[in-house]
């Protein structure tokens, strides 16, 4: 109780209230609910409380909870989560994930674990090394399971459960599941499992507002900056479609004079550690990134999602906003949609069952974004003619 009270945990959220006590009975949980309604504490309470309880009354060695997370970057933040509740108890957690040497995390390991949150490729790596072993394991955890099992690893997962004692616990959370997957989740788990769903109708939190802006695809950066510098004590998540898009979009702001952050798969373990580590401590307020970063992972104090591309899966889009209006703040999410993104914008309202409302920009005020601010210099009047030009090419196009 102290450590919860220290982590700033008072009182339950729903999907924590209807959780917790099945898990804590031992039993197979499936529970679907909007990102930021504090999934994360709804199992790591119950599964730290049932390993604490087990080791006062009786001396147990060994990993007992092992919980599958699709990116590293859950792992760390899960991890982080574990360890705070853990303190001062007889329960020992770890985040293992790739990109970091092995030799740390082997040492760890070997120094006894009762919670391992892990991806699955550096898990199974340590298996065959023979460094994990899972036969002691009586809680699975899939954690953003939709995704994992969307990613294609379902056969890793079933390859685990194969290792693990008969009648172990399997816990599945996760904010979206669309009909492909439900199936598989559901042969995930034993046909008693108590099933979970809060806000089945509307996968987005309510704290959000939104929004979307109706703008071609080559002005989008334009319309970034303006944003950016019409709201400078804010902090943004801007989503991007590909590695070379952020990287792109980052050099666009470094020419508006915008200091900006990236994160994508692309990136070192190291580097990516670095960038969450600034973003978080305020050192730079913007961070351009691939859905890496869209699944679970929790930062303070976002207070704008802005959707730079469109995602096609419009359960991403559920995951990329929820990185704001977390627990009880606020938030707003603004799209950008280009002309050939009006299909996917549609079937995002159409999926979720929502109507965004539009942000209207006069052909004047756009015009006005679109110019760069320029000096009165002979190059810089060319650049105005240029963009003149360009202006009055496609107002007789269109």
């Amino acid at each position: 109780m102290r450590n919860l009270h220290d982590q700033g945990f008072f009182r339950t959220t729903d999907i924590q209230f209807k959780a917790i006590p099945s898990i804590l009975a031992g039993e197979d949980v499936l529970a679907i609910a909007q990102t930021g309604t504090g999934k994360t504490a709804a199992f790591a309470i119950p599964i730290i409380e049932n390993i604490h309880s087990r080791k006062r009354s009786k001396r147990t060695e060994g990993l007992r909870c092992l919980i599958m997370v699709p990116t590293r970057e859950l792992a760390q933040q899960i991890g982080e989560v574990f360890n705070g509740l853990c303190r001062n108890l007889k329960v020992k957690s770890f985040a293992l994930y790739g990109g970091v040497e092995q030799e740390k995390q082997i040492r760890k390991i070997q120094d006894g674990l009762d919670i391992l949150i892990t991806t699955p490729g550096r898990m199974f790596d340590l298996i065959s090394q023979g460094h994990i072993d899972v036969s002691g394991i009586e809680a699975l955890v899939l954690d953003e399971a939709d995704h994992m099992l969307d990613l294609g690893f379902i056969e890793d997962i079933e390859s685990i459960k194969r290792k693990l004692v008969r009648g172990h616990q399997t816990l599945f959370f996760s904010a979206t599941i669309n009909p492909e997957i439900k199936k598989l989740a559901y042969d995930q788990v034993r046909s008693s499992a108590i099933r979970i769903q809060i806000s089945p109708d509307d996968p987005v939190s309510k704290n959000i507002n939104h929004a979307v802006m109706f703008v071609d695809m080559e002005d989008k950066r334009f319309f970034l900056s303006e944003f950016i510098k019409n709201h400078p004590e804010s902090k943004l998540v801007v989503f991007v479609r590909t590695r070379v898009r952020a990287e792109r979009v980052a050099k666009s702001m470094k020419g508006f004079e915008i200091n900006t952050l990236t994160l994508h798969g692309e990136k070192d373990q190291a580097d990516r550690l670095e960038v969450m580590r600034a973003f978080r401590a305020g050192e730079c307020k913007i961070l351009i990134a691939t859905d890496v970063s869209s699944r679970g992972i929790d930062i303070p104090d976002v207070t704008h999602v802005i959707n730079y591309d469109l995602p096609e899966k419009p359960e991403n889009y559920v995951h990329r906003i929820g990185r704001t209006g977390r627990g009880h703040n606020k938030g707003e999410a603004v799209s950008f949609c280009a002309p050939e993104e009006n299909a996917i914008f549609a079937n995002i309202e159409t999926t979720l069952n929502i109507k965004i409302p539009v942000i209207k920009v006069s052909q004047k005020n756009y015009e006005m974004i679109i110019l760069p601010p320029v000096k009165e210099t002979k190059d810089f009047r060319d650049l105005i003619a240029q963009e003149e030009d360009r202006l009055k090419a496609k107002k007789r196009k269109k």
